[in-house]
């Protein structure tokens, strides 16, 4: 206790105390040695000798059945050259925990078998010091950016500035190694005894090993590297310094105070391996690039906002107050007036002006860019994190494919040994049956988007001939708005369902090693959700008021209700609504659910911490070690990074494919993604349990995906311009049928003058069933009045304004995407100096090698008195 040894700091008094040290029968010699420990080996990442560093935790249950499997596994550890040390938890008095420890042969060993790259010689950069002394010169003119690290508080974040090179038990020699204990790093020792517990055997067969299928079936509940420490101190980092990786990480990367500052990169690849480094290096890159865009997309906005009052349209809409408005029901609703909708015209002049047009096409180009430049970084990434020469490994077969297709096997064309195969037949039969379930869930979408707008057709006429004036006035805001509520509803619920069944149908399909099967869940997501996001807004977009017919002959869904149609200023405000909101709501449910769960879990566990089996109380945290506390952390999800990409590529989707509609889209990705970084930051170094250090070159599936919405973000952003808007309309009328015609250029609103009333056609409602008025209303559509030849057929302007959508979508697409595959020529995957530097590298390398090697013999025949030369012998 701390009246018995208060000369002991807190952590170490527990150490001792917790594995039963009587610490007053020491002498002074030791009890001096224990306080000069560091506080990470008395935090529960070593063994009891305080030596030992623990690699990789293994956790079970003692009532579990399973002894035999997990006594040989342990068995067969050992004799490849692990060491294993067993605790009883703290917390549960069911629950054993394993320290696994690699030492130092072992690892060189299987260093040497996984190819391993390590340090071996500082690198020599040839450059010319004048212009990099004038370099600096120049930067020292302009102020500090504060969004940079401080690197004096993180000297972490300075990787050895070394050549490296595949690790050789019998090239010892050439490497760099000043301390046996930190030459290979933590995640490079967790990597290593995970490769080794996936090739461990429990059982005698060909495919009675790995960990994975003992977790499978119980034998152990978890395994896991541990956390290096708390991610918090008492002291401050700036004086005291960090105590760990992890300290480190929380106090420079998942803090919300540094929000503005850059990610440290390398700290988070050494601590989590390239895998997740690389989605937070894409994430972050994603996030810089929303900035240029999001800037003129606010522009955008700002314009449509300044010019609202001044909007020729606007004014002729708000002026309207004689223009009588075809009723929206045939029954209970009156004729309303133009000018009702005053408001409403204002409104879709923010988002449909002239800067829309310039504002697609710059999303367009700005989709290419940020893809061809990704490809330069990622080169960079890889180069700087000794990825180029890596090839991933041969995968071991996913445990569920091994057990139904043991009774077939073939010879593996790469290792050369006879596996499991699943014949041709069957794996077309079951990717049969996994297309039909996906077409039946799409059918589900659709038939969820049918449902709302059934509703929104409901609502409609409800609204439309409400009592209240300001609902009655505003039946357009109430309809849209309603419906899009509905609508969002909808898509999260079937989110839920969409997920169990993509995991059901991947399962279904057997894949074979665990990144194909992550590949076929992660399409089969990103298709459910995708459309299920997206139908309703394709609706809007493209078939709302397409279909409405005309008054007196109206289109009607089962003859009973009238389909919608556009409002007399366009029906982008409707698609502007669809898509703030949901995209609005959705960053806020999902930012909630991915901090909120986690939060809610991890107090549960320690609610049950509190109480131990036999009654012992554990109400500090600090006394239980390191294994115990990352035990009561949640795992991280079984799905890995899909669903953090997924949710960032539906993002990128919804900023890129209908931005013609939204242009302040960008923005609100900007801001949510700001915040995203530090919540996924947060959550992998507080709430989750520590990853194992997976190792990738790229982003995998996602890249394709994402470049697939380029392609489509490009087609629809042209229909939306030339079908959804009134930019052709009213560009047509300017240069066709407007005032301005036979007068030369004028400013655009002189030219739109009369647009409206040349928009809006005539209808007489003497027409109408039970009813015995006579005069004329309006109507947003192109038709011949009721008193021509030819009543209500179109005008020669419908056919006008039909050929300049058709002209223009084909003008947009192949000009946009002319110019997306001229920038993605112009901008090679991977930066010159950097092939330059790999080149030369390369070439450095071999002569550093011959010229170590020939040095290393010199000594060793100087050693045994034999004659040496200089050259090679």
């Amino acid at each position: 206790s701390q009246h018995n040894y208060p000369g002991l700091t807190g952590e170490i008094r527990d150490y001792y105390t917790f594995f039963g040290v009587d610490i007053i029968s020491h002498n002074c010699e030791i009890l001096r040695l224990c306080i000069g420990k560091t506080p990470a080996r008395s935090s529960g990442l070593f063994f009891r000798d305080g030596k030992k560093r623990i690699d990789y935790i293994l956790v079970y249950k003692k009532s579990s059945p399973q002894v035999e499997k997990r006594c040989t596994f342990e068995k067969n550890l050992r004799a490849e050259g692990l060491m294993l040390e067993k605790e009883p938890s703290l917390t549960n008095n069911d629950i054993m925990f394993v320290k696994i420890h690699a030492p130092w042969d072992t690892l060189c060993k299987y260093a040497e078998q996984m190819n391993i790259r390590m340090p071996f010689r500082k690198k020599c950069y040839f450059t010319d010091r004048k212009s990099k002394t004038l370099c600096r010169q120049i930067k020292s003119w302009f102020p500090k950016n504060p969004m940079k690290l401080d690197k004096e508080a993180l000297p972490d974040l300075e990787e050895t500035d070394c050549y490296t090179a595949p690790f050789s038990r019998a090239r010892m020699h050439h490497f760099t190694i000043n301390n046996r204990e930190t030459f290979f790093s933590n995640s490079t020792r967790s990597r290593i005894v995970h490769h080794v517990l996936q090739r461990t055997k429990y059982e005698d067969g060909k495919s009675k090993m790995g960990i994975n299928r003992l977790l499978g079936n119980s034998t152990y509940e978890a395994a896991f590297p541990p956390h290096e420490g708390g991610y918090k101190s008492r002291h401050p980092i700036k004086t005291h310094g960090a105590q760990n990786h992890r300290h480190l990480l929380y106090e420079r990367w998942a803090r919300w105070g540094i929000w503005y500052k850059y990610q440290p990169l390398d700290l988070i690849r050494r601590y989590f391996g390239e895998k997740i480094g690389l989605y937070f290096a894409w994430l972050g890159w994603y996030t810089g690039m929303l900035i240029p865009a999001a800037l003129v997309g606010v522009f955008v906005f700002l314009y449509g906002l300044f010019t609202m009052d001044s909007s020729q349209v606007s004014k002729e809409i708000c002026e309207a107050n004689t223009t009588i408005m075809c009723p929206m029901c045939e029954e209970t609703c009156d004729p309303w007036t133009l000018s009702d909708s005053c408001v409403y015209a204002k409104v879709t002049h923010l988002f449909d002006n002239g800067g829309t047009v310039f504002f697609a096409i710059f999303m367009a180009i700005w989709a290419t860019v940020f893809l061809e430049f990704w490809k330069r970084r990622r080169a960079e990434l890889t180069y700087d994190w000794d990825l180029i020469d890596w090839e991933e490994e041969e995968e071991e077969l996913r445990p569920q494919f091994e057990a139904k297709y043991s009774g077939v096997e073939r010879v593996n064309p790469i290792s050369g040994k006879p596996e499991p195969f699943q014949p041709f037949s069957d794996k077309l039969s079951r990717l049969m049956v996994s297309v039909s379930g996906i077409f039946f869930m799409i059918s589900l979408v659709l038939t969820a988007v049918f449902a709302v707008v059934v509703f929104r057709l409901i609502v409609m006429e409800k609204f439309a001939s409400f009592n209240w004036k300001f609902v009655k006035k505003n039946w357009q805001f109430a309809t849209s708005g309603t419906g899009v509520c509905i609508n969002f509803m909808i898509i999260m619920s079937l989110n839920v369902v969409y997920e169990k069944v993509a995991y059901l149908l991947t399962n279904l399909e057997h894949p074979r090693t665990e990144s194909e099967w992550e590949n076929s869940f992660a399409l089969k997501m990103f298709l459910f959700q995708f459309v299920n996001l997206n139908s309703s807004t394709f609706y809007i977009a493209f078939f709302l008021g397409r279909f409405a017919g005309r008054p007196g002959k109206y289109n009607k869904l089962f003859n009973r209700w009238r389909l919608e149609e556009c409002h007399p200023s366009g029906c982008l405000i409707d698609l502007c609504l669809q898509m703030g909101v949901i995209m609005f709501f959705k960053q806020i449910w999902n930012n909630f659910m991915e901090l909120g769960y986690p939060l809610l879990q991890n107090w549960w566990s320690r609610r049950k911490m509190k109480k131990v089996g036999g009654g012992q109380n554990v109400d500090n945290k600090a006394k239980l070690p390191q294994w115990d506390k990352d035990w009561n952390l949640q795992p991280m999800n079984a799905h890995g990074l899909v669903d953090e990409y997924l949710e960032m590529v539906l993002q990128f989707g919804f900023t890129t494919i209908f931005v013609a509609a939204f242009p302040l889209a960008p923005l609100l990705a900007l801001l949510n993604n700001i915040i995203e970084i530090r919540l996924d930051a947060y959550k992998f170094v507080t709430q989750w349990r520590r990853p194992m250090p997976a190792r990738a070159t790229d982003i995998g599936i996602w890249h394709g995906i994402l470049e697939g919405i380029g392609v489509l973000a490009v087609i629809t952003n042209a229909f939306v311009i030339a079908i959804t808007s009134d930019y052709i309309p009213r560009f047509v009328y300017a240069f066709k049928y407007g005032p301005c015609v036979d007068k030369g250029n004028h400013h655009e609103d002189e030219c739109l003058r009369g647009y409206v009333n040349s928009s809006l056609s005539v209808f007489d409602m003497g027409e109408m069933k039970n009813s015995s008025q006579s005069r004329y209303c309006r109507y947003r559509d192109y038709r011949a009045p009721p008193w021509s030849p030819v009543p209500y057929e179109f005008t020669l302007q419908f056919w006008h304004v039909l050929a300049a959508r058709l002209a223009f979508i084909i003008v947009f697409e192949h000009l946009v995407f002319g110019i997306k595959s001229f920038i993605a020529y112009l901008i090679p995957d991977m930066p010159k100096d950097l092939c330059d530097r790999m080149r030369r590298e390369k070439y450095l390398m071999q002569e550093m090698m011959y010229e170590a090697e020939l040095e290393h013999l010199q000594k060793e025949r100087k050693k045994n008195g034999r004659r040496y030369h200089h050259e090679w012998p």
